[in-house]
């Protein structure tokens, strides 16, 4: 990972825990809507889905690390997917406060490790901030990003818009969201995206981390 990369990784993943922890406190006692429909009723609870659900993190870790490296000589293009990945959260904070959602968890029985991940998450992790889905925004954000380099093969471009449809399918099938969070999360992941290419709103991001790029080489 290149050295001007390092510092805006972090701060992505410093801005998204909190955006999500922050307003998950902030708005605890609001009312929260629940957008759950007939159809997503009508999808049933599958333990097994939790290693796609728990093994995302390293696919994200991968791919954001992987759009740093490929444009080590490039930094504008790392930029402006920095900018687009910041301001998707930004706009998430604002949606958690001002349109809250929740859902009803199904009672989780059974045994096995799988059911056990389950449980796990249920206990760590509160049913709120649903919409849109963080899992999906950042699981679509780690396709665009590489989708349009000619240094990645294609079949490794395959590879990750097949996982990233396996993780928006894994948070339908443990329930920890419902169809319109994943619709919301892959259209703001694609706006914010977008955002990031055609303005210039990235420069922000370019002047901070060439400032640090040149104190860590002095």
């Amino acid at each position: 990972c290149p050295l001007f990369a390092i510092l805006p990784l972090l701060s992505c993943f410093g801005l998204n825990m909190l955006i999500y922890s922050g307003t998950m406190v902030m708005c605890a006692d609001w009312y929260h809507y629940d957008l759950t429909t007939s159809l997503d009723q009508a999808i049933p609870l599958v333990p097994g889905w939790m290693y796609i659900y728990f093994g995302c993190f390293l696919f994200w870790t991968v791919n954001y690390i992987m759009v740093a490296r490929i444009n080590r000589n490039d930094p504008d293009t790392f930029y402006r997917f920095v900018a687009a990945d910041m301001i998707s959260r930004l706009v998430c904070g604002i949606i958690f406060m001002v349109f809250p959602t929740t859902n009803v968890r199904p009672e989780v029985t059974g045994t096995g490790f799988s059911v056990f991940l389950l449980q796990f998450l249920y206990g760590l992790d509160q049913p709120t901030n649903l919409f849109p889905s963080i899992h999906c925004l950042v699981s679509w954000f780690c396709f665009l990003g590489i989708k349009d380099q000619k240094r990645i093969p294609a079949w490794y471009k395959g590879v990750s818009f097949v996982l990233a449809v396996l993780v928006f399918l894994s948070t339908l099938f443990t329930k920890q969201h419902v169809l319109v969070d994943v619709a919301g999360g892959v259209i703001l992941a694609q706006i914010c995206f977008m955002l990031g290419q055609k303005t210039e709103i990235w420069h922000i991001y370019e002047r901070f981390g060439t400032k640090i790029e040149k104190k860590i080489n002095s």
